[in-house]
């Protein structure tokens, strides 16, 4: 009996997509958590110095509760959260500053900041209220309820900041790095939306971007393509052997952009301290695993009449259809990291969609030559087919 039909795999994985993924929001507010089991309505990943915001607003009262997130500069360092109401900088802001007190234990303190260097603690000219921290993972968060002025508006300016040191309880100057100068931009409390008013949008935000490219390209596009080619093409006996080194190039370039892709990742998880997608990793390191083991095996694949070339084939083809399910899967697991633009993932879902439509129509033509070639009762010997019958990708 032939196993399920590449183009039907397709169709399937997308039918089936809708029930294993989860909506379009972002992974890293369910893959945060914090000790007092607070959950809010919006989370941020911010395009600098791996903080996240995390943030419900309540427009009756004005107030918004906030929890931030990121890891300081030194282990002994220092972390900030500020709203800014009168400009986009770090002069004029209203400052949340969590750091290690003496006795070890977290401390917030409010800074109204006029100048690069910090004054004593005092008062905002807003009132906050729950205030408190907590450090794990080398990671530190703050929480507040924010009461805003009358006046202040939904969309507000934001500044956060890290630190390498603390000094007689007093925060040390904070690098001035590229990522440091662009820790800044704008809160839309409504929308749940933040802009950076930083030149670069953060180095980190590129890598991202480049991770996800790279692992769209290889693994979600050029993965089925090349599963494509090789169940389909070498049904035309004037494509042989010309199918065989398609697939072939097709797959070890697809692996080398994914390989490429997955060493972005290690990097960007290596600088995510205290974030983790479980399953997106997961997922990627078992492709990393069978994609690596399916492309060496090209180099132990047995002779067309060799004893062991069906077994040969068994593992082949089970192989691949794993990487093209996970490949897909773990691309919309990436798309709801990323969370880019909606035109993007519609974009993805119609290539896959299109990809799907021609291997259900290869399907139906593959086996119309397929019927042909038996009604004539065909005896020529021919890689793929055996007494007319089609078998899956075999090369």
């Amino acid at each position: 009996m032939s196993p399920l039909p590449l183009s039907a795999a397709l169709l399937l994985l997308l039918q089936t997509l809708s029930l294993l993924l989860p909506p379009s929001h972002s992974l890293t507010c369910s893959s945060q958590t914090f000790t007092n089991n607070e959950v809010y309505a919006n989370c941020l990943d911010l395009p600098s110095l791996t903080s996240y915001l995390h943030f419900t607003y309540t427009p009756s009262t004005s107030s918004l509760s906030i929890a931030f997130q990121a890891p300081p500069s030194q282990t002994d360092g220092w972390i900030s959260w500020a709203i800014n109401p009168t400009s986009a900088g770090m002069a004029g802001s209203q400052a949340l500053v969590a750091f290690k007190a003496s006795n070890g234990s977290m401390t917030v303190q409010t800074y109204n900041i006029s100048s690069y260097a910090l004054a004593a603690p005092g008062k905002l000219s807003f009132e906050v209220k729950n205030t408190s921290a907590e450090y794990s993972g080398g990671v530190m968060r703050i929480f507040a309820t924010l009461v805003l002025n009358e006046g202040m508006g939904t969309t507000v300016n934001q500044v956060w900041q890290v630190g390498p040191s603390v000094t007689d309880g007093v925060p040390d100057k904070h690098a001035f790095q590229a990522a440091n100068l662009n820790a800044k931009g704008t809160l839309d409390l409504l929308k749940g939306e933040a802009t950076s008013s930083g030149s670069s949008g953060g180095a980190r935000t590129r890598r991202k971007n480049i991770h996800g490219i790279l692992n769209v390209v290889s693994w979600g596009i050029m993965f089925p393509v090349g599963a494509i080619i090789a169940r389909y093409l070498r049904t035309f006996q004037s494509a042989d052997p010309a199918w065989f080194y398609l697939h072939a190039f097709c797959q070890t370039s697809a692996y080398a952009i994914g390989v490429a892709g997955w060493g972005t990742g290690l990097k960007l998880g290596s600088e995510s301290k205290g974030v983790q997608y479980t399953n997106h990793r997961n997922i990627g390191i078992a492709l990393f695993c069978l994609a690596t083991v399916q492309v060496f095996a090209l180099f132990l694949r047995p002779k067309k009449d060799h004893k062991y070339r069906f077994y040969w084939n068994i593992y082949h083809h089970s192989i691949g259809y794993a990487i093209l399910v996970l490949g897909i899967l773990n691309v919309f697991k990436g798309l709801d990291i990323l969370l880019p633009a909606k035109k993007w993932r519609s974009a993805y879902i119609i290539v896959i969609s299109v990809l799907g439509g021609i291997a259900l129509l290869l399907e139906a033509i593959t086996w119309v030559v397929v019927l042909r070639r038996k009604s004539n009762k065909s005896t020529k010997p021919y890689d793929g087919h055996n007494n007319g019958r089609q078998q899956p990708l075999s090369s």
